[in-house]
């Protein structure tokens, strides 16, 4: 007869908790992916903030607000995108 731990589920290791956990990295990676596409590789970085934003979202997380901060500055780096290739027939900007 062998002996085991009791298990027990605290909130820390039950699947909602780690889905949020996981919706609240989302919601992170979001604005730092949407704050680094004004700048940089906004083709990528624009549109795997906006994703990652609804997903955040969508999973109910508690940094909704951080979420849809990524969400907006993935739109705006999506806009960006089109004013270059519009303006520039480029997908880089630079200064002077």
């Amino acid at each position: 007869m062998a002996l085991t731990a009791p298990t027990t589920n605290t909130p820390s290791t039950t699947p909602s908790a780690a889905r949020r956990r996981d919706a609240d990295g989302m919601a992170v990676a979001s604005f730092v992916l949407g704050l680094i596409g004004l700048l940089l590789f906004n083709a990528v970085f624009g549109p795997c903030a906006i994703i990652l934003g609804a997903l955040a979202i969508a999973r109910q997380t508690q940094r909704r607000g951080r979420a849809l901060l990524g969400l907006a500055l993935g739109v705006a780096d999506v806009v960006l995108l089109i004013a270059l290739v519009t303006l520039d027939n480029s997908v880089f900007w630079q200064f002077g």
